[in-house]
């Protein structure tokens, strides 16, 4: 269910703060006019909404990481 509750922040393995939105989810996809679907339900949603499906995008995952 998605609901327009307050946006709340995670932290991701570097410590990097990641709000908990449709933007930074996983199965978000965006379409070529800047509208996104959410993957798992089939729903065109605004970026702010959430759900209780939200999984951290795997480039956010990585953010703030160090490579050598």
């Amino acid at each position: 269910m998605m609901t327009k509750g307050r946006i709340t922040s995670v932290r991701n393995a570097q410590f990097v703060k990641v709000k908990r939105c449709c933007a930074s989810c996983e199965h978000r996809i965006i379409r070529k006019d800047g509208s996104r679907v959410c993957h798992l339900m089939e729903l065109i949603v605004e970026q702010k909404y959430k759900c209780k499906n939200w999984e951290m995008s795997e480039g956010l995952k990585k953010a703030g990481r160090i490579n050598y």
